[in-house]
C-alpha cells in the first residue's frame, strides 16, 4: 500500500506541481525579460540620442590627436635633426629646438583659450594650430640659429608666438574684415612657411655682427647624416600636417597630394643640383626636396593630382637654385647671415604656394590672396627686424656655431 502511494505521490503529484511551477516561472522569466529588453532599449535609445553627436566628436579628436602625434614628431625629430647639420653645434641645435616648442605649445594655446585673438576652438584643434605655430618659430630660429644664447631662443619665442597669432588673426580669421575669408592657405604655405621665414630673415637684419658674415657654417659626414633623418622624417609625416585639420573626406586626397608634391620637388632637387654644382649635394637633398610639402600647403586640398606634382617639381626647382646661386648673393646683399636657408626652403617656395591657388582654387579672389600674402609679408619682417633688435640688447655670443660656449665638457 505504502509503495503504490509513495508512486502516485511522484508520478502524478509532484510532476505536476513540478510542471505547473516550471510553467509559472517560464511565463514569469519571459515576462520580466520582456519588459528589461523594452526598458533597456527605451533607455539606450535616449542614451545614444543624446551622446551621438558627442561620440562622433570624439572619435574625430582621437583621430586629429594621432595627426597632432605625427606633427609632434616632425617639430623635436624633423626639425630638431635637420638643424644638427652644424657639426659643433649640434648639442645646442636640439636643445634649442626643445625649448622653443615647450614655451610655443603653452603660450600659442593661452592665447587662444582666453579668446585673445581668435579663440573658441576644441582642445585638440587648438593643439594643433599650436603646433601649427611651433612649426612657424622653428623655421625663424633656423634662420639665426648658432648666433643666439639658449635663453635667448626662449625670448625668441615669447616675441614671436604673439606676432604670429597676430598675422593668423588678420589673414585666416579675416578680423578687420579686409580679405573675406577668401585667403587659400589649408597647409599653412603662406602663414606658417613664408611667415616663419620672412621673420626670421627679418631677426637676423638686427642680428648678424659683421664678423658673422664670414664665419664658416661647417658640416661633415656625420651631421650630415643626422641632419638627412630630420628630413626623411619631416618627409614622411608631412601629409599628416598638412590633412591635421581638414574635413575627414578631404583627408585621402590631401594626402595624396602632399605626398605627389614632395616626390616632384625631390626629384627636381636631385636633376637640377647635379645640373649645376655637377655632382649631388646632400644639403640639396636635405632641404629642397622638402619644398614640395611647403608649396602645396595652400592647395592640398583643392588641387588635382597632376597640379600637386607640377607644384612640387616647381618648388624643388626654386629651392635647389636658392641654396646653390642664390644664398652667397643674398648673403652679401642684406649683410644678414641666413644659417639654415629658410628663406630658399620655406620662404620662397611658401610664397609660391600661395601664388599657386590663384589658378587652382575655384572660386578664390585673387585680390585677397594677394592681399594675405602681403599682410604675412609686412608683418612678419617688421615684427621679425624688431624683435631682432631686443635680443641683440640681451648679450652675444664669443663664438657662433658652437656647443661649447654653453655646455659642460664631454656631455
Amino acid at each position: 500500500m505504502r509503495s503504490k502511494i509513495h508512486w502516485f505521490l511522484r508520478n502524478y503529484l509532484f510532476k505536476s506541481i513540478y510542471q505547473t511551477t516550471q510553467t509559472n516561472m517560464s511565463r514569469t522569466f519571459k515576462t520580466i525579460f520582456v519588459t528589461a529588453l523594452l526598458l533597456f532599449g527605451t533607455l539606450g535609445a535616449a542614451f545614444a540620442q543624446d551622446t551621438g553627436v558627442n561620440n562622433i566628436s570624439s572619435i574625430l579628436d582621437v583621430q586629429k590627436y594621432e595627426r597632432a602625434i605625427h606633427i609632434m614628431a616632425m617639430l623635436l625629430l624633423g626639425f630638431g635633426f635637420l638643424m644638427v647639420f652644424v657639426k659643433r653645434y649640434g648639442r645646442s641645435a636640439l636643445t634649442a629646438t626643445v625649448l622653443v616648442v615647450s614655451v610655443s605649445l603653452p603660450l600659442y594655446y593661452l592665447l587662444s583659450g582666453y579668446n585673445i585673438m581668435g579663440g573658441e576652438k576644441g582642445e585638440i584643434e587648438k593643439l594643433i594650430l599650436a603646433e601649427f605655430a611651433a612649426a612657424s618659430l622653428l623655421i625663424a630660429a633656423g634662420a639665426v640659429l648658432g648666433r643666439l644664447k639658449m635663453y635667448q631662443y626662449i625670448i625668441l619665442a615669447l616675441l614671436f608666438i604673439p606676432a604670429y597669432k597676430l598675422n593668423e588673426w588678420i589673414v585666416i580669421n579675416d578680423c578687420f574684415h579686409i580679405l573675406n575669408h577668401n585667403v587659400a592657405d589649408t597647409g599653412g604655405s603662406i602663414v606658417i612657411h613664408a611667415f616663419g621665414a620672412l621673420f626670421g630673415i627679418g631677426a637676423s637684419l638686427s642680428l648678424t655682427r659683421k664678423n658673422e658674415i664670414d664665419a664658416p657654417v661647417e658640416s661633415d659626414a656625420t651631421s650630415d647624416r643626422y641632419s638627412m633623418l630630420g628630413s626623411l622624417v619631416l618627409w614622411l609625416f608631412w601629409p599628416s600636417f598638412c590633412a591635421a585639420l581638414v574635413p575627414v573626406e578631404a583627408i585621402p586626397h590631401t594626402v595624396i597630394n602632399v605626398f605627389f608634391a614632395l616626390c616632384g620637388s625631390t626629384l627636381a632637387t636631385y636633376l637640377l643640383s647635379v645640373a649645376i654644382r655637377g655632382k649631388i649635394s646632400i644639403a640639396d637633398i636635405a632641404n629642397a626636396a622638402l619644398a614640395g610639402g611647403v608649396a602645396i600647403g595652400s592647395t592640398c586640398d583643392k588641387a588635382g593630382h597632376g597640379s600637386a606634382i607640377i607644384i612640387g617639381i616647381l618648388a624643388g626647382a626654386i629651392s635647389t637654385v636658392g641654396f646653390a646661386l642664390v644664398s652667397e648673393r643674398q648673403k652679401k646683399l642684406l649683410k644678414a647671415v641666413d644659417t639654415c636657408g629658410v628663406t630658399n626652403l620655406h620662404g620662397m617656395p611658401g610664397i609660391f604656394g600661395g601664388l599657386a591657388a590663384i589658378p587652382i582654387v575655384h572660386g578664390l579672389d585673387a585680390g585677397n590672396q594677394l592681399g594675405g600674402i602681403l599682410i604675412t609679408v609686412l608683418i612678419s619682417i617688421i615684427c621679425g627686424v624688431i624683435t631682432g633688435k631686443l635680443i641683440s640688447f640681451m648679450g652675444k655670443r664669443k663664438e657662433v656655431y658652437v656647443d661649447a660656449e654653453e655646455f659642460v665638457e664631454g656631455d
